[in-house]
């Protein structure tokens, strides 16, 4: 009696420890609200465990082509020629909704500083150097700026958040566009790199005179000054969960796929760089890691929506989130 009492014990203890582990690796601008999903997750499912490694939209993908995670993530759609390297259809999920904020420091340099697309073109383009040139005072007008270099910092890494970022610069800088174009590696005229949000988000912290884009988690959290940029319709608009919420009002998604683009958008509060984060999900053969995988991606865009506000990002439209459920279900 007392053998078959050890024996169930030991049973029930290996079963209890037992966790089924999921592998993924991508995006760095949602991982404050991945990781936030990920806990709250194995609080009511404590078998199964997420291991997410952000280096990048870029990584993500060649990770996930090379079959190494379960699944990846990225903040913008993957390229045909890559999607022709996979083995199997590769479904994006949208998550949430972010903003790329503008960010910088320098003391004399007031929160909210306005700028516009061609302006920021210029700095990235190296045309800009100086904290008070012409064209940053005519926006500021009775704005009292130093004369200080600017240091342009951008991303070193394969990266989701620099597409959307160039995506912005190209539809409002036609030199831009013509030098350099857009995706999620560039050939940059100047600056300093850095891998992923975390990487830019230590330089712009320590560095006084630079300036960068990031996700707005990262600003916030660590108390970066943000631009304001002027959209299409005119506004200087602060990046806001507010503003990345009215950047969604027109979106529409391409054809059958649940991707498309939130950049620079034309209603009136919306903040001009905005975006949808996907996860990629590969078409494998169904399995019990699968359908884990299936179940918590379903439970991040129904339930874990609620936790997107106070993390800086903005819930998917309800239109969008019925598709996206809808899909996910058929799975």
């Amino acid at each position: 009696m007392i053998k078959r009492i050890v024996a169930l014990c030991l049973l029930l203890a290996s079963t209890s420890t037992f966790a089924l582990k999921i592998n993924a690796a991508g995006a760095s601008f949602p991982y404050a609200i991945y990781s936030k999903w990920f806990s709250e997750y194995s609080k009511i499912n404590p078998e199964v465990q997420f291991n997410y490694q952000p280096i990048g939209s870029g990584g993500g993908i060649r990770q996930l082509l090379k079959e190494t995670v379960d699944f990846g993530a990225s903040d913008a759609p993957m390229k045909a020629k890559d999607k022709k390297k996979a083995k199997w259809p590769v479904l994006h999920v949208p998550m949430v909704l972010g903003a790329v904020a503008i960010a910088y420091n320098h003391p004399q340099v007031p929160d909210q500083l306005k700028l516009d697309g061609p302006t920021l073109a210029d700095i990235y383009l190296g045309k800009i150097t100086k904290w008070n040139a012409a064209q940053i005072l005519a926006l500021n007008p009775g704005v009292k700026l130093p004369s200080d270099d600017i240091l342009v910092v951008r991303r070193a890494d394969g990266s989701g958040t620099t597409k959307n970022f160039a995506d912005y610069l190209v539809e409002v800088s036609t030199e831009w566009k013509q030098r350099v174009g857009t995706g999620k590696s560039l050939r940059w005229p100047t600056g300093v790199g850095a891998k992923g949000n975390d990487g830019v988000t230590s330089i712009v912290s320590n560095t006084k005179g630079s300036i960068t884009y990031m996700d707005l988690a990262h600003a916030r959290k660590n108390n970066i000054k943000t631009v304001a940029l002027k959209n299409k319709a005119g506004l200087y608009i602060n990046p806001t969960v507010e503003a990345v919420s009215a950047s969604a009002k027109e979106f529409k998604t391409e054809g059958k796929e649940l991707t498309g683009s939130l950049i620079n958008s034309s209603a009136k509060d919306s903040y001009p760089i905005s975006a949808l984060t996907y996860i990629l999900l590969p078409m494998v053969e169904k399995d019990l890691k699968q359908v884990e995988i299936y179940k918590f991606v379903e439970w991040a865009i129904s339930k874990g929506q609620s936790y997107a506000k106070e993390l800086y990002y903005a819930p998917l439209p309800t239109e969008l989130s019925k598709k996206v459920l809808e899909r996910v279900k058929s799975l």
